[in-house]
């Protein structure tokens, strides 16, 4: 998409009208997942492909039609019956595709940020959303903020598709995020480890489980992580830090509770800008973890980041419960949440921490 946001970029620059193509769904087997993009001209210069050829030609001509309409186009393609050879996808997929006229905020997508774009499924209106600010307006305040909130939710997992919006069951949205998804790091090759990555990629992580020790840290006990990494833990850490893999999103969950892993590793964790550090233990591991952290040369306000004894108080019992506790945690920390029962709070359910900064 980077090589089509720099020629839409170009295209903007020099007054160049054209339109947009996106696949926004995807049923079955489809050579290209949503996301994928192609791009005419008003000239009649096409950029990208949603569909590797399948049906590269009828789309493009629907984006000829948007141009000379100026309006939104919706169309389904899948495999015809009749005739193989027909518009359609031979491969038997069905793929959903979204049409809309420029100007399209190519600028946003050339830069190194994470960045979603979200666009109106009927009708007019792209918004531009960044962690912290958006660009754009669908002409309603009401929608405007709900779809800004979902879209950065979508773009904080790095998740890509359809959204309906919540102050309007008439409207939906599609949201193309540019950004991986957030990393969760797991150290302990443990069972409480192996419950722990399924949840993270259930949640949408991707998920790394790091031990030193290579009888214990093999993908055969850990099918839920991406990767399963044997070195020391804190030497994986600051490599993954200093090659720029880690950010504001990362996780980093510390289960091993044994000193010659947790301090040098917690040491270099609690200096790293990331979302949340947890570390498994008693509290009487904790406070002991705690006096060899200060001899290591941390300070009180690089120790208050530290989440130990990991987990919220569910009343957990097995390595499943712990890790619905510990990813209650760190779902709270990075969503601004109370961790309060919602019936004892007032406010709204859903809320943003973008939009809350802003109205403070």
């Amino acid at each position: 998409m980077r090589e089509i946001a720099e020629r839409l970029a170009a295209w903007n620059d020099a007054g160049v009208r054209y339109a947009v193509a996106v696949v926004v769904s995807v049923r079955g087997s489809a050579p290209r997942a949503p996301g994928a993009a192609m791009a005419v001209s008003a000239g009649g210069e096409a950029v990208g492909s949603v569909s590797g050829g399948c049906v590269e030609s009828a789309v493009y001509e629907l984006c000829r039609e948007a141009l000379d309409t100026g309006g939104t186009v919706r169309e389904t393609f899948g495999y015809s019956d009749d005739d193989a050879f027909a518009v359609g996808l031979t491969c038997g997929g069905t793929v959903e595709v979204l049409v809309q006229p420029g100007p399209f905020p190519a600028s946003a997508l050339t830069y190194d940020e994470p960045v979603a774009v979200a666009h109106l499924m009927d009708g007019p209106g792209v918004l531009t959303v960044h962690a912290s600010h958006h660009t754009g307006t669908t002409g309603r305040a009401d929608v405007d903020r709900a779809v800004v909130a979902e879209a950065r939710a979508m773009l904080d997992a790095g998740r890509t598709g359809i959204i309906s919006v919540r102050c309007r069951d008439d409207v939906e949205a599609f949201v193309h995020s540019y950004a991986p998804p957030p990393r969760l790091l797991v150290f302990g090759a443990i069972d409480h480890a192996a419950a722990l990555a399924r949840q993270g990629s259930v949640l949408g992580y991707r998920v790394t489980v790091c031990d030193a020790r290579p009888v214990f840290a093999t993908p055969a006990r850990f099918p839920g992580a991406d990767e399963v990494v044997v070195d020391w833990p804190h030497r994986y850490l600051a490599a993954e830090a200093e090659r720029g893999a880690l950010d504001g999103r990362t996780v980093v969950c510390v289960l091993t509770h044994d000193a010659k892993f947790d301090v040098p590793l917690l040491k270099v964790a609690l200096r790293l800008p990331v979302a949340y550090v947890g570390a498994m233990g008693s509290r009487r591991t904790h406070h002991d973890r705690l006096a060899r952290l200060r001899k290591a040369g941390l300070s009180d306000r690089e120790l208050a980041r530290l989440r130990s004894p990991i987990g919220l108080d569910l009343g957990a019992r097995t390595p499943e419960e712990t890790a619905l506790a510990i990813a209650a945690e760190f779902t709270a920390a990075r969503r601004d949440g109370t961790a309060l029962p919602l019936g004892q709070i007032n406010g709204p359910i859903h809320h943003d921490r973008a939009a809350v900064a802003a109205a403070q």
